[in-house]
Parts: C-alpha cells; structure tokens; sequence
C-alpha cells in the first residue's frame, strides 16, 4: 500500500533550511522509486491542491528530460517552477521570484542545472568556433558564454565546468538582485545552486 499523501506544503513560517531539507528528501524518493505523489496530474489532484501556499521556487532548465515537479516529488501548490534554456535569468525571470518571494513568502529558490545541457553546449561550441548563432538563440548563449570563459572553452571538461560555474553564476546573480539581497542577508531567505543527474536523477547541492 503506497503511503499517505502528505497535505501540500506551505510556505507560511518556513525556514530556508526547512525548506531546502524538503525539497531534497523530495528527490531521494523519487531516486528510490517510492515517490509519493508520483507526478499525479490529475483534475482531482490539483483541485485537492487549494489555496496557492508555495515553499520553494526552482529555477530549472527546459530540457524535457528534467521535469522538476517529478524530480522532487512534489504535488500541485508545493512549488513554482520557472524554466528556460540553461536556466538563463532575464527580467521576466527575476521578477516571477521576485513576486514569489515579496508576495507569496518563498524562503527558498534553487537554481538547477543538469550535464549534458544543450544550451550550454552551443555556448561552449560558439566560444570555440567564434561562430554566433542568429536570432534570440544568440541572447542565449550570451548569457552563459561567461561561464564558458571562466573554465576555458578548449578545456576537454569545459560542458562539465562550465555547467557547475554557470549555475554558481546565477546563484550570486540571485542573491545579489535589489530585492531579494536584503531577505537574504537577513536569512529569511536562501539562494542555493544544484546539479541533477541524468543518469542516477539525483540533485546534488553545489558549493557557492
């Protein structure tokens, strides 16, 4: 008989820590195959979900094998998810934490990215080539060819490094963004930065 499904999450009164320790045991239920929501997305599910009461937003990449409410285990009103290619942060971005934090009281925000990641993949191509892609794909990789820098684009590890350094990169971006910088200092909320593996689906918290 498969466990009881806990009522959604809050995050009225939370701390970061609480939260974050949430979150992961999340993803060592979903590593272990005991999940216990076991991405229900059904009607009856998220009209179970009532009022919206988040405890933490993921900032995750788009890449179709990373679904993240899976990933962690998580049921309708538990989190809020934002995703774009290598999780690149522009204004539309900043402001959706910066709501779900100033108005829904979100103590956490993670930042995850994952190996193998497309996005980052053409930046460490362009930075070798110095050929640019056309288009908005070119803001793209802009904005994570910084990372790519910083490891050196001909280091034969530059996809892996530069994966970890980019989502270091977005991390302090985070926690350095005008409103968010003070709840931060203050410890009401916390920035962390994750990677999440392809191939065993666990997240695994980087240092900053």
């Amino acid at each position: 008989m498969p466990p009881p499904s806990p009522k959604p999450a809050s995050g009225a009164g939370r701390t970061p820590r609480t939260a974050l320790a949430e979150l992961l045991a999340g993803n060592r239920r979903f590593v272990s195959g005991q999940p216990v929501h076991g991405h229900d997305v059904t009607a009856a599910a998220a009209v179970a979900s009532g009022d919206q009461q988040p405890y933490a937003v993921v900032l995750g990449c788009i890449d179709s094998r990373v679904p993240l409410e899976a990933i962690f285990d998580q049921t309708f009103g538990s989190i809020c998810v934002i995703r774009t290619g290598a999780h690149v942060l522009d204004r539309a971005v900043l402001g959706s934490i910066e709501y779900v934090v100033g108005q829904l009281g979100v103590p956490l925000v993670m930042v995850l990215g994952h190996e193998r990641c497309g996005a980052v993949g053409s930046a460490v191509d362009t930075l070798r080539t110095g050929e640019r892609p056309g288009a908005s794909l070119a803001y793209l990789v802009e904005q994570i060819a910084p990372a790519v820098a910083e490891v050196g684009a001909d280091d034969p590890a530059a996809h892996s490094r530069a994966v970890h350094r980019h989502v270091l990169r977005t991390v302090a971006a985070l926690r350095a963004d005008d409103l968010l910088a003070g709840p931060v200092a203050a410890g009401e909320v916390e920035v962390v930065g994750a990677r999440y593996d392809l191939a065993t689906g666990q997240v695994t918290l980087l240092e900053q």
